[in-house]
């Protein structure tokens, strides 16, 4: 299992997000629930790695949340609320939360491994799956910048074109297709996906996914 600690940033001097983003992940995770935690921070477990990524490059692309992962066994059977949960991923993914607010100069996001004792969390130097977990934290960073550097121009460009790719009739001469909804030129749909790294970023993104199943069997095989 996977859980998600994700911590608004600059929460003093803010509005409060959390009722905006927990309608967001409502309609991005299939099993996974939700909360507001404790503040300005939400938690919610989640099954799938795919899942994982969209909904960690959905909170990076704001630049409002700090995002922690962690990863590892949940106790079951999974309590109706996240706040009642327990388990090695849970303590797992306050210290990736944690980890992630050190980076915030850079991209706050940070991935964990959760060890079994006591329900413990690996040190960040040891344990089972720390190297897996190293490699998809890595990776979730380095899409992580491309989708934090985007501007507003290109974010219209991307949102155009992956609203394109969900409907079966439109996936050929999507760009030409967007460029018409957007009203501006192929040429600057063209530019924006070069210089966005959209196409970088989806091909990317089922790397980062394998290397959080690979990192989920390496921790749980670690701890056995």
């Amino acid at each position: 299992m996977y859980v998600l600690t994700i911590d608004q940033r600059g929460s003093t001097g803010d509005q409060d997000r959390v009722p905006g983003l927990l309608a967001e992940l409502d309609r991005k995770s299939t099993a996974g629930r939700f909360e507001r935690s404790v503040g300005d921070e939400v938690q919610g477990v989640v099954e799938k790695p795919a899942e994982v990524v969209d909904i960690a490059l959905h909170c990076l692309r704001s630049g409002q949340w700090y995002v922690g992962i962690g990863v590892g066994a949940v106790d079951l059977p999974l309590p109706a609320s996240p706040r009642e949960g327990s388990g090695a991923a849970f303590v797992a993914a306050r210290l990736a939360v944690e980890k992630a607010k050190s980076a915030a100069a850079h991209v706050p996001l940070s991935v964990v491994p959760g060890g079994l004792r006591r329900g413990g969390a690996a040190p960040p130097e040891t344990g089972p799956g720390i190297r897996a977990c190293a490699n998809a934290e890595a990776v979730l960073r380095l899409i992580g910048r491309l989708v934090q550097d985007r501007t507003e121009a290109q974010w219209r460009v991307v949102d155009a074109l992956r609203g394109l790719q969900q409907d079966a009739s439109a996936r050929h001469g999507s760009q030409k297709l967007a460029a018409a909804k957007l009203g501006i030129t192929e040429q600057s749909v063209s530019r924006a996906v070069l210089r966005s790294g959209w196409q970088e970023e989806w091909a990317a993104r089922p790397a980062a996914e394998m290397l959080l199943a690979v990192a989920h069997d390496a921790v749980l095989e670690g701890n056995r």
